[in-house]
């Protein structure tokens, strides 16, 4: 698809972006820059990488798609430092899971001839770094692609079809709207899971040897990043508040339904709940 992708701030997803990319041969050249220079030197002995740039924007220079794999609170400031040097006709797109601000930012950082498509595949893990990245994270995961009204629909066109080959199902969505869902099925977990461990830390300490499946599943994205989820809530505060009034709300019904013995009310909740997550693909 293109001769050269560029590559900014590569952890898990960048990382897992270029392997993928070179695996089904969608660039003649992979470039990747990273703001630390002992990553750097790592990521000059990868196989899937063509070469290093010593800036992002010599990185950006040239490339046909420039991808900003930065956590969200940097991306905006990536797209502003690249977008002198980008060629007449390049798109960038990025990875970060909050999309209103960072679209309608992007859009307004492009220079004439330049657009700016966001993305957002919905696949990772608790673990961080390019060290963890894999050719196959994103095959038959869901990609958010997110223009705005006033993008070119070429652009978004390429965006799209870059997602679809490495093996990403994608959906375009309005930006607003995808904050929303996330806000739901990424956002609110991430907080119950932590919230739950952090519950549990305050109890005895000991109990977690005991811990079983259902624990450690229920909890695994607990063990996530701190720091990649503080700038997140922060980028996305009104809709995951929103979602946690509602939330609430529920755990207040079920309370009161085991407290007035409703078993018949809770039997509904649990099979509704069954039901839904029988209902996830495989």
């Amino acid at each position: 698809m293109f001769e050269r992708i560029a590559i900014l701030a590569p952890g898990l997803i960048g990382g897992s972006v270029a392997q993928a990319a070179r695996q089904r041969n969608l660039a003649r050249r992979i470039v990747l820059w990273s703001r630390r220079p002992e990553n750097r030197v790592r990521l000059r002995a990868q196989p899937w990488c063509d070469e290093i740039a010593e800036s992002a924007e010599a990185a950006a220079g040239a490339a046909q798609l420039v991808v900003l794999a930065a956590p969200v609170d940097k991306i905006i400031t990536l797209a502003q430092a690249v977008a002198g040097a980008l060629s007449p006709g390049a798109i960038v797109t990025d990875v970060g899971s909050v999309k209103g601000e960072i679209a309608r930012l992007g859009h307004a950082a492009m220079p004439a001839g330049a657009s700016f498509v966001g993305a957002h595949p919905m696949a990772g893990s608790e673990k961080s770094g390019w060290e963890h990245a894999s050719a196959n994270l994103f095959e038959r995961r869901p990609c958010f692609v997110t223009p705005l009204r006033e993008t070119d629909p070429r652009a978004v066109e390429t965006v799209v079809r870059f997602w679809h080959e490495l093996g990403a199902e994608v959906v375009t969505l309005d930006p607003d709207a995808h904050d929303e869902i996330v806000a739901h099925l990424s956002h609110l977990p991430q907080i119950v899971a932590t919230t739950l461990c952090d519950y549990l830390a305050g109890r005895d300490n000991g109990w977690r040897n005991f811990a079983g499946g259902g624990l450690r599943d229920t909890t695994r994205i607990a063990a996530s990043n701190p720091a990649i989820w503080l700038e997140i809530l922060h980028q996305n505060r009104d809709e995951i508040l929103r979602a946690l009034r509602r939330f609430q709300d529920e755990l207040h019904s079920f309370q009161t339904a085991l407290a007035n013995r409703d078993f018949a009310e809770i039997r509904t909740r649990l099979e509704r709940g069954k039901a839904y997550r029988d209902g996830f693909r495989p």
